[in-house]
């Protein structure tokens, strides 16, 4: 049937981003949202021609994989441990700040204990992928904001991958005290191994063949796909694998990924119940795009860092996340989270993505930006 088949689902992502995006250019929206809007009008949810939720699913899960190791390009372990150590600071207490942010709102619309801790966690995260696609990577005055922000997503993703640990534990049936020791284990393993090999197999390869650039690209893909593949045997999700590895010539991919992952997101949000949560995943995300720039602000302010820098990074970083949905997906198949938690948490992220980036595109230096004045790259 059509609605099963690869190619018709492509087919249908592409076209129906391209003639999306060309209306959205138009009423200047910026791209992400049309995205998300375009899943939800062909998934399960909108007029169907989607039907497959394993498929939307493996589709999500194949965008975050490959988002993740592409953005990692931007994530520079030697440049950011003097920053991280700054930021810390700033983290922690804007985690405490939107943790609390999250449970307050989640108790006030009736959900259980448990359902408002993970809303709680799912509030303190930020979007590495909006906030980094939207940063511009090559204008040298916003290479300070642009560290600074990294060095927060980056101390944050650490923290999104110690729950997802948590709740992939929870989600294995029997889990002894010894497989947990050995899923935790198993992150410096994966880590430190596959710096190892980056660096005594893919630097050597790379210095010997980068000329030749179909090879370069299928090592690439080959080592992310490896390592993700590698995540799984040990026991943790695909998408810690892919999290910390990537090559720097391979954006169009980035961006073909990037498509699949919003539609995926629109796709795969679920109306169900959706009457009697959607006001408060609507207070939530008011609460966060316009909450989390404020209390950044300050905080970066507090650090010592300049009045601009300060609201910029703090706009950029107004948005819940990737991790935010991937942390209920775990949670609903750990069952430890309603449908109606988890719900909440979808909308509000989505509600969110769309907000901050409108937002972001209209104010700030963006390689999508619709102004030729703020359009960089």
């Amino acid at each position: 049937m059509l609605d099963n088949s690869i190619l018709f689902t492509v087919f249908l992502i592409f076209t129906g981003a391209a003639i999306l995006a060309t209306v959205g250019l138009f009423a200047r929206q910026p791209l992400l949202s049309t995205y998300i809007i375009l899943g939800f009008l062909v998934g399960p949810m909108g007029i169907g021609l989607i039907k497959d939720a394993n498929l939307i699913a493996d589709l999500s899960h194949i965008g975050i994989i490959f988002l993740l190791f592409l953005l990692g390009i931007d994530l520079y372990p030697q440049k950011l441990l003097l920053l991280i150590r700054q930021t810390t600071v700033i983290t922690v207490s804007s985690t405490l700040v939107f943790g609390i942010l999250g449970y307050v709102i989640a108790t006030i619309f009736g959900l259980a204990p448990w359902d408002c801790l993970l809303v709680g966690l799912a509030t303190t995260f930020s979007s590495t992928i909006v906030s980094l696609k939207l940063l511009p990577t090559t204008v040298l005055h916003h290479r300070h904001t642009g560290e600074v922000i990294i060095s927060i997503l980056l101390l944050q993703d650490f923290l999104a991958i110690a729950s997802l640990l948590f709740l992939h534990g929870l989600s294995v049936q029997g889990t002894s005290w010894q497989q947990a020791g050995w899923l935790i284990g198993s992150l410096p393993l994966l880590f430190f191994g596959g710096l190892a090999g980056e660096r005594w197999v893919l630097r050597p390869l790379f210095a010997r063949f980068d000329q030749i650039g179909e090879y370069v690209f299928l090592l690439t893909l080959g080592w992310c796909l490896g390592i993700g593949q590698l995540a799984h045997s040990l026991g943790l999700p695909y998408e810690i694998g892919a999290a910390a590895y990537i090559a720097d010539n391979l954006r169009p991919l980035r961006d073909f990924f990037l498509v699949m992952f919003f539609f995926a997101i629109g796709a795969g949000l679920s109306v169900t119940g959706l009457g009697t949560i959607w006001l408060g995943a609507v207070v939530l995300a008011v609460a966060v795009v316009v909450i989390k720039p404020l209390v950044f602000s300050v905080l970066f302010k507090t650090a010592g860092e300049p009045d601009s820098l300060a609201s910029e990074a703090g706009v950029r970083l107004g948005q819940m996340s990737e991790f935010s949905l991937l942390l209920v997906a775990v949670a609903v198949n750990a069952k430890a989270i309603t449908s109606a938690g988890a719900t909440l948490v979808q909308l509000a992220t989505i509600i969110t993505f769309v907000i901050s980036s409108v937002v972001v595109v209209l104010r700030y230096p963006t390689p999508i930006a619709l102004s030729a004045g703020l359009r960089r790259d």
